[in-house]
């Protein structure tokens, strides 16, 4: 299958940790910008939606305010259980928004809440207030990449995550020992940071293929394509002579899932489809080699960036095999 790596490309990969660089005030950053989430007054909401709820499960809006003001959008299922029950907050692929209900239910029916955040600006209900400097073109990767980090997408994004984390400590009925995050892709890439940003909330993460990992790799790799355009827009109409290209991956860096890896304390479920052209597989290995908490590593040989239905059963019983010590 094209692009399917050989045995001892793989063994190469199994040490490989990243090319793009992570800027010295990475971790200062980041704490600089929790502490401006955490001093976002809480605003928030639940109302039914527009689907029936079920005897067994409640189907609820969750709308709040998140960084400037924007207006962000959840779905939020609930199991109708006179216990606490666990939460698996859900990140959803590049671009688009939270699948269906019907097909968020299949955590209801493991007896796990869920809530399914729309990244705002991407297809769902979530407002993206916009005001970046710099091309809006195309790619949220390059959104805000000219003027302060602070301003760029996916730091604003992480932001109202935690503003979002801070909401789920308020809900009723939920055991705030299992709160969990699964996502793929880009919402791979956003777990990540999710756990790395959050670490006294969630408990487990499960990954698939993550997105918005070690951007210069992707570059020399020529994979800068679909998923990853924005960054090859950038260098040909800003950069074309590539004088600033040290000074763009290491802003990028900020918001790059393999720097967020060292951060992150829960324990992780990871895959990786051996055969990915979206998500270079060298990229996947740079943020899984990069955690130092407990982990496991699966991979398919025979799979591209697609949906792999056994990664899939193996969340079952890593979400509802109990509690790791």
């Amino acid at each position: 299958m094209a692009g399917m790596i050989t045995p001892q490309e793989l063994e190469q990969l199994k040490t490989y940790q990243g090319t793009n660089p992570m800027p010295e005030d990475f971790d200062a950053f980041w704490a600089a910008r929790m502490e401006e989430a955490e001093s976002v007054p809480l605003d928030w909401e639940l109302n039914p939606a527009a689907v029936p709820s079920y005897p067994t499960c409640d189907f609820l809006d969750l709308w709040f305010t998140g960084m400037g003001g924007a207006r962000l959008y959840a779905k939020y299922l609930k199991p109708r259980l006179d216990q606490p029950v666990p939460l698996v907050l859900q990140f959803h692929g590049y671009p688009g928004a939270g699948r269906s209900w019907l097909e968020q239910a299949s955590f209801a029916g493991m007896g796990c809440a869920l809530i399914a955040l729309d990244c705002p600006g991407q297809g769902g209900l979530g407002q993206d207030i916009g005001g970046y400097t710099g091309t809006t073109v195309t790619g949220h990767i390059v959104a805000g990449l000219d003027g302060d980090p602070k301003e760029m997408y996916y730091v604003r994004l992480h932001q109202n995550i935690r503003i979002l984390a801070r909401i789920v400590r308020k809900l009723e009925g939920i055991d705030l020992n299992r709160v969990y995050v699964n996502g793929a892709s880009q919402g791979g890439g956003i777990g990540i940071a999710c756990a790395a940003l959050n670490p006294d909330l969630i408990r487990k993460a499960a990954i698939l293929y993550p997105f918005l990992s070690d951007y210069q790799k992707v570059w020399e790799l020529g994979a800068d394509q679909i998923a990853y355009e924005g960054i090859r827009y950038y260098f040909r109409w800003f950069d074309p002579t590539g004088e600033r290209k040290t000074e763009t991956f290491t802003k990028l860096g900020y918001i790059d899932s393999h720097n967020f890896a060292h951060l992150v304390r829960c324990e992780v479920l990871f895959g990786t489809g051996l055969s990915d052209t979206i998500c270079p597989p060298a990229t996947q290995f740079a943020v899984y080699n990069n955690l130092t908490c407990k982990k496991q590593h699966h991979f398919y040989p025979e799979f591209e960036h697609e949906e792999i239905q056994a990664f899939d059963d193996l969340i079952l019983d890593f979400f509802g095999g109990g509690e790791t010590v």
